[in-house]
Parts: structure tokens; C-alpha cells; sequence
């Protein structure tokens, strides 16, 4: 009894001592003010990140270093796969130095990086990527040099055969080599006058027979056609062929297999730099048949697509509850441009007479003012300088207007008053067909019958590339006047025949010069003129008819959030990036 006693009491004891020295009750958890402790559905929105523009492009040690940039884990993982419909039947070359079409290239953006990149959804602005910083060129021993400081820790995707490495020096110099080599590249004529060198595994120097601005060498050494960087491992053990289909890159989603005319799977680059994607992977679906692409969206087998440039379009699909309809710049500018090796369009007057003949307000009805808007020369002057506004055209009388009666007299003077046939294909992508039918009709009112044959995207780039059309129509972006000027009216560029075929489909070579002095003048004013005059002679010389622009269209499931805000891009598409998710 004793013994009980004596451990009731002493349990009685420890109460008490328990009781008087706890502590003050704390504060209910329900008692805590909501900031905090963020919750899941709270993440930071993009918007609320730092804006591209508080970081000067100009001063390299401006730039913030990468690890200043917002991280994804900031927010937590949604994961999930976005399943995006592309406007073309089936892969055409990812090889980056050979994606020429809207659907290639919006596939190798997410594949690969390049030294740097323009801010995602804003292509007016550049940001480091593979680089640490945003260099300044150095003249040096009468040639100008940039040096390019890589970040380290940048891993190589892994491939057959091929483990994942260290992206160095060596596979950038090996990179920029290929592009500027017309054999393997289709963009080499943009590295004419540039050697690249390893001057160690962290250090790349670039350097250039005749300096440029960076307005104009940025973009070539930025995430757009040839400055997309490849890993040399993979690309010698891949081979040409192989690399068509099996993109290997260090960017966000890694390639993982392609279903011919069906799809290619992407999945989440754990090992990225930038840190590990919100998105499990992309589904990258070959839709040509817009009809089935918007189903799918509005059905929900499909979370973002390629849309139509065309009013009515959007503002049917704006109509529906679950959709965003997305339409932003870069606006592509389409142009006709005639083949003066097919007869009659030798002739000064019948190419004039066809330009009198066609008429961009019906044009642009095609698309609407919403999308599209017209332009008077190949440079776009609304977005670019160089470019010839309605009133300067006007001013020198080269505006071609309307006028039906002066292009059958034309005609008619040339000896061709009932006309004649014309051939040609168009793509079966909304935005070329249309306008070859329109052109079409305009045509049909001075006699002239052309004949338009639809085929897959790929097919009209190959044969538009071998000479067979007459007359071409190009929808395309280029990045500055000098891009646009040489890739389509320099001798060297000529289809077939130049000494770095790519897009002078007139095989016109009659501002050369202009071109070149344009390039290497360091007065911007005078550089200006010089790219307006070569524009004047063009229209002189009535080898290409400029048509409209017409902005990006894109629909997405209002679940999909890009990441970043749209106002322009030069990949042709909204960007898919680490920082893309899948809202539940």
C-alpha cells in the first residue's frame, strides 16, 4: 500500500512541475495571418517576375548573372503533358540549321539554346543563354572580336550511343562552323567574313573580317535559325540523316520519339539549367487540317493550337468559354515574287502590268485588320527600318495601285492582250492557300490563268527551291533589313546557282552593292537610306510585290499558362519554355 502510495504521489508531483513550466499557449494555426504561408495555388504569376526590360542589353555586366533569374521552383511543379496542334502534315528537317518552316522551328526551340536568346514572348530584346553575359565587341588587329564567356554545368541530352556531357567550348566552335558551312546548313550565307575559336572549354571568341552592330550580329548568334547551338557529339554520332528526325539539343524538353505524319514526344530536361520544366513534356501533334485542330482544342483532346489568320476565326473561337485566342507579332510578311526565267515575266511591263492587277485591300480582307495589315515594301516598315512606308511609295510612284484597265493595256502593248498560263504550287497551310487562290481570281480579270496546285508545306518549300514556280508566294520573318535583303534578293542566295543557295527566288543580283555597303556603314542614318534605296530599286524593277503582315494566331485551353506575356516572337509560335504550365 506504501508502495502505491508513494507513486501516486510522485506522479501527482511530475503534473505539476509539467503544467508549470510549459509554456504560454501559442496561437492557433487557423489564428495565422493567410501571407504566411503562400499556398499551392498562390504561385507567383509571371507577370509578377522581374520584366526583360529592367535588364539592359547593352552593357554586358548589366546583364543579371543567371542566378538572379527567378527559378521555376519558385512555384510548385503542375507537371502534366501539353498536347500542342502545329499546322503541317509531318516533320520537315530538325536539323536547326535547316528548320525553315513554322512548324520545324517551333519544335527545335524547345529542343535547343544558343550563345543568347530573345526574351521569351518578346523578340524586340536579348537576354544571355548559353552565355553568361551579353559581350562587347573589340577591334582588333583591323577585325572585330567577341568573346563569349559559357555558363558551366549546361548538360548535352543524351541520345543512342551518346550519354549526356558537358556542353563546351568545343561544341559550340563546332556548331557555329556547320552553320556557316553551305553544305550543312541552309543559313551559311549569314556567316560569311566570321571564324570561330576554342580559347578554352569555357571560352568562345568570335571573330569578323568586317565589324557589324550588334542590331545586326545578335541575331545571328541568337535562338534563331543558324545560332541554335547542337552538340557535337551527338551530331557526328546521329549523322545528317538521323538528326532530321532526332533533335539533340541542352534545352527544356528533350526529344523521345516520332510517329511519322502523327506526332513527336518531348519530355522535361531534369538536368536543364534553368531548372526543371513545370510541364512532364510536350505532345507535339502534325495537324495540317485546321478544322480538326480546332475539335480537338474545343474538345479537350488538345491543349494549345495553331490557329488561322483570319477575323472571322478568332472572333468565333474568342466566343468560347474555355478558349484564349492569342494573337501577337512578329507579323510575317508575305510577298510575291516572280521567276524571270519563265516567259513572259522576263518582261519589265508584264510583271508591272501583273502588280497593277492585284489588290491588297482584297488581300488583307482575306485576313482582317485584327491580324494582318498591308505593306508597300519588302522590309516591313512598321516594324522594321529600312522599309518604305504608303507615302513614301506614293511619292516615287511606286505604289502599283489597282488598276485593271492599265494592266490589260500593259498586257495588251506586250503582246499578250488574251493573257496567258501560268503554273505553280501552293502549301496546303491556310495562310499560303488563301492568298495563291485570291491572287488566283485578281489574275483571271486580265486573263492571265494560273494554274495552283495544293501540296503538303514540305513539298512547296522543295519545289519552290528548285526553280519550278513561276511565281512564289513567301510568308516569312526575318530579323533586320540586311537579313531580309540578303537571304532573298543577293546574288549569293540565289536558288540552285548562288554561291549559298536560300531564298532569291527572282535570282535578281542587281543591288549587291547597296547591300553590302548597307551592312558595314556604322552611320545609322546613312544605313537606312542605303536599305531604302535598294527597296526603290526593287520596285523599279517590279521583282517582288509586297502583299501584308500577318501577326501570329494561336488558341490555347485557358488551363495553359505560357509562362511569359505574348507581344512577339521570332520562333513563329508562343514559346514553350520551362516556365509553361498546366493550370488545374
Amino acid at each position: 500500500m506504501k508502495i502505491k502510495l508513494s507513486v501516486m504521489m510522485l506522479l501527482a508531483l511530475a503534473l505539476v512541475i509539467i503544467v508549470a513550466c510549459a509554456p504560454a499557449p501559442t496561437p492557433a494555426p487557423t489564428a495565422a495571418p493567410p501571407t504566411a504561408a503562400p499556398k499551392p495555388t498562390e504561385p507567383p504569376k509571371p507577370t509578377d517576375a522581374p520584366k526583360p526590360t529592367t535588364a539592359p542589353t547593352v552593357a554586358p555586366t548589366a546583364v543579371p548573372k543567371p542566378t538572379d533569374v527567378p527559378k521555376p521552383t519558385t512555384a510548385p511543379r503542375t507537371g502534366g503533358t501539353l498536347r500542342f496542334g502545329q499546322n503541317v502534315a509531318d516533320v520537315g528537317n530538325l536539323d536547326p540549321h535547316y528548320a525553315t518552316t513554322t512548324g520545324d522551328r517551333s519544335l527545335v526551340d524547345m529542343v535547343f539554346n544558343a550563345l543568347i536568346r530573345y526574351v521569351p514572348g518578346d523578340g524586340s530584346k536579348f537576354e544571355p543563354d548559353l552565355a553568361t553575359a551579353l559581350p562587347e565587341a573589340k577591334v582588333v588587329g583591323g577585325k572585330q572580336e567577341w568573346t563569349f564567356t559559357l555558363r558551366k554545368g549546361v548538360m548535352c541530352h543524351p541520345t543512342e550511343g551518346v550519354p549526356a556531357y558537358e556542353l563546351t567550348s568545343d561544341d559550340v566552335v563546332y556548331s557555329l562552323t556547320k552553320s556557316a558551312d553551305a553544305k550543312r546548313s541552309a543559313y551559311a550565307g549569314e556567316y560569311t567574313g566570321m571564324t570561330f575559336a576554342a580559347v578554352d572549354p569555357y571560352t568562345v571568341k568570335i571573330t569578323l573580317d568586317q565589324p557589324l552592330s550588334s542590331v545586326l550580329f545578335f541575331p545571328k548568334i541568337a535562338n534563331y535559325s543558324g545560332g541554335f547551338i547542337v552538340c557535337k557529339k551527338a551530331a557526328e554520332k546521329l549523322g545528317a540523316d538521323k538528326m532530321k528526325t532526332n533533335p539533340v539539343g541542352t534545352g527544356p524538353f528533350v526529344f523521345k520519339s516520332y510517329s511519322p505524319k502523327e506526332k513527336i514526344e518531348l519530355v522535361a530536361n531534369d538536368k536543364y539549367f534553368r531548372g526543371m520544366p513545370q510541364l512532364d513534356g510536350v505532345s507535339f501533334r502534325y495537324m495540317a487540317d485546321l478544322s480538326s485542330r480546332e475539335l480537338g482544342l474545343l474538345g479537350g483532346q488538345l491543349d494549345a493550337i495553331n490557329g488561322a489568320p483570319d477575323k472571322a476565326w478568332v472572333d468565333k473561337l474568342a466566343k468560347s468559354a474555355n478558349v484564349q485566342v492569342d494573337v501577337f507579332g512578329v507579323g510575317e510578311v508575305a510577298t510575291l515574287h516572280f521567276n524571270p526565267t519563265v516567259k513572259p515575266l522576263d518582261q519589265l511591263a508584264v510583271r508591272q502590268a501583273i502588280a497593277y492587277a492585284l489588290d491588297r485591300e482584297e488581300f488583307l480582307a482575306l485576313v482582317g485588320d485584327k491580324v494582318g495589315g498591308n505593306v508597300y515594301s519588302f522590309i516591313p516598315a512598321q516594324f522594321l527600318a529600312g522599309g518604305l512606308t504608303q507615302a513614301e511609295v506614293v511619292a516615287k510612284g511606286l505604289e502599283y495601285k489597282t488598276d485593271i484597265a492599265k494592266a490589260k493595256k500593259m498586257l495588251a502593248d506586250a503582246g499578250y492582250a488574251n493573257g496567258f498560263p501560268l503554273s505553280m504550287v501552293t502549301s496546303e497551310m491556310t495562310g499560303y492557300r488563301v492568298l495563291y487562290e485570291s491572287m488566283q481570281a485578281q489574275l483571271a480579270k486580265v486573263g492571265i490563268k494560273a494554274d495552283v496546285k495544293v501540296v503538303d508545306h514540305t513539298t512547296m518549300h522543295d519545289t519552290i527551291r528548285k526553280n519550278l514556280n513561276a511565281l512564289v508566294i513567301y510568308i516569312a520573318w526575318r530579323p533586320n533589313a540586311d537579313a531580309y535583303l540578303t537571304r532573298f534578293f543577293h546574288s549569293d542566295s540565289i536558288i540552285i546557282t548562288g554561291k549559298k543557295p536560300d531564298t532569291n527566288f527572282t535570282q535578281y543580283s542587281k543591288i549587291d552593292k547597296l547591300i553590302e555597303q548597307a551592312r558595314f556603314e556604322t552611320d545609322a542614318a546613312k544605313q537606312v537610306t542605303l536599305w531604302k534605296d535598294a527597296e526603290v530599286q526593287l520596285l523599279q524593277d517590279m521583282i517582288v510585290y509586297p502583299i501584308q503582315y500577318q501577326n501570329q494566331v494561336y488558341a490555347r485551353s485557358k488551363a495553359v499558362d505560357y509562362g511569359h506575356e505574348l507581344k512577339s516572337v521570332l520562333a513563329l509560335y508562343p514559346g514553350i519554355t520551362e516556365k509553361t504550365r498546366l493550370v488545374k
